[in-house]
Order: C-alpha cells, then structure tokens, then sequence
C-alpha cells in the first residue's frame, strides 16, 4: 500500500470519528492529510477534552502549543495533541485566544498540561486561567517579551555577557556594531568593486 493509498484510509476511518464528535461535542471538525482536527469554544475547552478523554478514550494529552497570527483578531491558536491508545489515533483540539482574554487550565483534565500551559505563556504570552503557578519556563528572570511571537525582534533586546569588573552576568542592550562591515549588495561572481586584491590570488581575476 503506497503512502497516499494509506491516507485515504486513515481518513475514511476519521471522518465518522469527526461527525460523532461534531454532534456529541459541539466543536467543528475537519479532516485533512491524514489528521482530525477539532475547533472548540476557548470557555468549553475543558468540557470538550473531559468527554475525549472520558467518552472517546482519548488517554494521553501529547502536547499543547501555541501559533500565532498577528492579523487575526483573536491572534493565538492553542493547540492540543492527543493520543489514544486503544483507537490508536492521533487528533488535535484547538481554541483561539488573544493576549488578554485567558483560556481555562486542564490540568485537571491531563495534569501534564502544567509544563506545558507555562511554556505556552513564556513563548506566546497566552493566559490561562486556575492555573496553580503561571510563571515563566524557558526564559530567565527579567526577561522582557515573548520570543515565538511574530512581532518579537529576532535580535531579542537584551543581550548578555560577563562582566569582569562585576564578577556576574550583566544585561545590556543590543548593540549591532557595522563599522566594520561592508555592504555592497553585489553578486561576487558578477564582479564586486573592492579597491585592491584581497585574497591571493585576485589579481588573477583582475587581469
């Protein structure tokens, strides 16, 4: 069996999975590339994973992560992965947030989503609320911003280095020295203009 032959099998499979829980859950459902993926209310995420675990046999919460869509109204995306072992299937839950309105924790649902929901607020900023200790995860303390946002500056705007005379890690601002740098913007193989050799060998191509 060739690969997209093993798809359409898999998604006849999930399609009436997907219909079963459009009408049990309330949530919409899509199947695509081999993958069911439920979109469900940010208020009843709780409920709605409570019946695939409890309902659909839905044991193993995989994974829970974030995306981020700066032009959308609600920007973020939580996204969470499940596992049952005993359909052997594999689907994804999401809900849509923006940075103020909190989506509800489920760590009573799968407690392994504690890591995970402060991961997702330390990258995206995303609020959950009830959640026991929503503090950062990743970054360090002080940390300004969110680094998977897509308005976040890939330089960051700190950076860090030892300080000698301090005898400790210090903080600065980013400083991106060019002085010593030169843009010429041209293709090398197209002749860039330098004012003399510059490796051994060039005057080579010079002459």
């Amino acid at each position: 069996m060739n690969a997209l032959a093993r798809i359409e099998e898999i998604e006849s499979a999930l399609t009436p999975l997907g219909a079963e829980m459009v009408g049990a859950l309330g949530v919409q459902a899509q199947v695509a590339f081999g993958e069911l993926t439920l979109v469900a209310d940010r208020d009843g995420i709780v409920a709605v994973l409570t019946a695939l675990r409890d309902r659909f046999g839905f044991q193993q919460l995989v994974d829970l992560c974030g995306v981020d869509f700066p032009d959308r109204e609600e920007r973020f995306e939580v996204v969470y992965h499940l596992l049952s072992l005993t359909r052997n299937t594999r689907i994804r839950v999401k809900v849509a947030t923006d940075e103020h309105r909190p989506v509800p924790s489920v760590i009573t649902v799968y407690p392994n989503a504690d890591w995970f929901e402060r991961e997702a607020f330390d990258m995206y900023g995303m609020l959950f609320s009830d959640h026991p200790d929503l503090r950062r995860l990743l970054t360090d303390y002080g940390f300004q911003g969110h680094p998977l946002r897509k308005d976040f500056p890939m330089t960051g705007y700190v950076e860090v280095r030892y300080d000698e005379e301090q005898k400790r890690v210090v903080y600065e601002p980013v400083r991106l020295t060019q002085e010593f740098r030169n843009f010429d913007f041209q293709s090398p193989w197209e002749g860039a203009e330098y004012p003399a050799p510059v490796l051994p060998g060039d005057e080579k191509v010079q002459g």
